[in-house]
């Protein structure tokens, strides 16, 4: 959960100006596919998290957690195409929201590696 509050914290200070500064090139959709993007980001993120941490606990891996997998990427994939398909966001902004999320993971697990 450290490195999601870290992320988080990070990825506050970015958004909210890129989500302005997008209202400017397309006044709904790209902000919107930007802040969704982030949030569907931090949400996967936050359930990876619960994950790992079940893997690490003392029931291992079960069934439970690899059936919640699952049904999570089903979830985040039907959420990704029903936004796209009926054009309420941009994909581009989309993509530009997870980049942002994926881009400070990476950061934050290189610091951590760094760090042991």
């Amino acid at each position: 959960m450290e490195i999601l509050k870290r992320v988080l914290k990070k990825s506050i200070f970015i958004i909210p100006p890129l989500i302005i500064v997008s209202f400017f090139i397309e006044s709904r959709r790209l902000p919107l596919g930007i802040l969704l993007g982030w949030l569907f980001g931090i949400v996967n993120l936050r359930a990876l998290t619960k994950n790992v941490e079940g893997l690490l606990g003392p029931e291992k891996a079960t069934a439970r957690i690899v059936i919640l997998n699952i049904t999570r990427l089903l979830a985040l994939s039907v959420a990704i195409f029903m936004l796209v398909y009926h054009r309420i966001v941009n994909v581009i902004g989309l993509l530009i929201g997870f980049t942002i999320v994926f881009t400070l993971i990476l950061i934050e697990g290189w610091k951590v590696g760094k760090s042991q």
